[in-house]
């Protein structure tokens, strides 16, 4: 799903339709579409913690869509994550050699 939501946004930034929310992101800016991401990642975690499955799910297809879009805005595509991704499967995880937070 996330290479059609890739595509769809690439498409949209190529081939600009007028009245499209994703034009008006990308119209608006980087700072726009990344605030838009900060406040859906945010509506997630209220949703997990509300642990209401219809919100969880609602919440995090429109983080999805946004980090789709701000992807499109910087460049980066979705073989470029899938490719982070695949270089990190099956190793070990580093997080027991990091420094413990204590400070909230």
């Amino acid at each position: 799903m996330m290479n059609i939501l890739y595509k769809e946004a690439l498409n949209r930034k190529n081939n600009p339709k007028e009245g499209s929310y994703t034009n008006y992101l990308f119209d608006k800016g980087l700072d726009k579409i990344l605030k838009k991401v900060g406040e859906e990642a945010t509506e997630v975690v209220i949703g997990a913690k509300n642990a209401d499955k219809e919100e969880i799910a609602n919440e995090t297809a429109d983080l999805l869509y946004h980090l789709a879009v701000m992807l499109v805005e910087t460049g980066v595509t979705i073989d470029d994550v899938n490719a982070v991704l695949e270089a990190r499967q099956g190793k070990k995880s580093n997080v027991h050699d990091r420094k413990e937070v204590t400070d909230y």
